[in-house]
């Protein structure tokens, strides 16, 4: 591994100075994440710890990555570790405040929208869809993690956001991290407390996916949603 320190790279090649030479677009991985971590340390510059960082986890896996886990490379401490996980957590906000407006009118557009957020993930996640009238999106919004197989969540928690967004119908999502997005005993009681739910607020649930990476299972296409 290189030795150089980043003051000896020319200036024209730095990170910071290709940012502005050629635009943010314009950056390789590396020159990104060397921007973030700002520093190396003795012997390894940053470029090096950047390439480090990559080869032991990939653009997937940083997207979901701890603190804890990045602290394992030597020469990214806490602080650097906050501020990466800060800078990819941002980011996912950012893409999904850009597609918030977009109009999901049917289950499979919906469980397009939802693997990016859910794919990988090792916990159930639950979320909540908030549509318009249009069946446009309003808002996305997670509302519990669960354990390996299980997610546990109150249909108050499903109904208080709904008002604070005045949507006028929900979608409730969450994935299965097995990729088995069979129904169990307790999706299925879920489902019928929250269409009840749904229809003493005046707010329909109309549906609830769960979500696997290449498949998912909707209640509604399968008239599976009390009625």
């Amino acid at each position: 591994m290189s030795n150089y320190k980043i003051k000896e790279i020319p200036i024209s090649d730095r990170p910071r100075e290709r940012l502005k030479e050629v635009g943010v677009e314009n950056l390789t991985d590396i020159e990104l994440l060397s921007i973030i971590l700002k520093t190396g340390l003795k012997n390894k510059n940053v470029k090096d710890l950047a390439i480090e960082c990559l080869n032991n986890y990939s653009l997937k896996d940083l997207k979901d990555i701890s603190i804890y886990e990045l602290m394992k490379i030597k020469g990214i401490g806490e602080v650097k570790a906050i501020e990466l996980v800060s800078s990819i957590e941002l980011g996912k906000r950012v893409l999904l405040k850009e597609n918030k407006t977009i109009k999901l009118d049917n289950p499979n557009s919906i469980w397009k929208d939802a693997r990016s957020i859910l794919n990988g993930k090792k916990q159930e996640y639950f979320y909540a869809y908030y549509f318009n009238s249009k069946q446009e999106l309003i808002e996305r919004k997670q509302l519990f993690i669960g354990t390996i197989n299980s997610s546990t969540t109150h249909t108050r928690e499903v109904f208080k956001e709904a008002y604070k967004v005045s949507a006028t119908s929900i979608v409730c999502l969450h994935n299965h991290p097995s990729n088995d997005v069979t129904p169990s005993k307790a999706d299925i009681l879920f489902t019928n407390s929250l269409v009840e739910t749904g229809k003493i607020q005046g707010i329909p649930v109309v549906d609830h996916i769960i979500v696997g990476e290449k498949n998912y299972y909707s209640f509604y296409e399968h008239n599976k949603l009390s009625n």
